[in-house]
């Protein structure tokens, strides 16, 4: 079994090692994706507040 010689605490600190190493490569892939999401909200909710005033002063659209 290749697990036999190493023990538990070095199983622990490599798996913790490489869950932050693919954290901080894939970060700005994250962040770019959130970013645009936040944009694409930002627009809706323009574009819903744009309808309610023109509804409001009674053009249809």
């Amino acid at each position: 079994m290749m697990f036999g010689r190493l023990s538990l605490l070095q199983l622990l600190f490599t798996g913790i090692v490489g869950i932050a190493g693919g954290i901080y490569i894939y970060q700005p892939i994250f962040e770019q994706y959130f970013r645009g999401q936040k944009t694409l909200k930002k627009k809706v909710e323009l574009t819903e507040e744009s309808k309610e005033k023109l509804m409001l002063h009674g053009v249809e659209l």
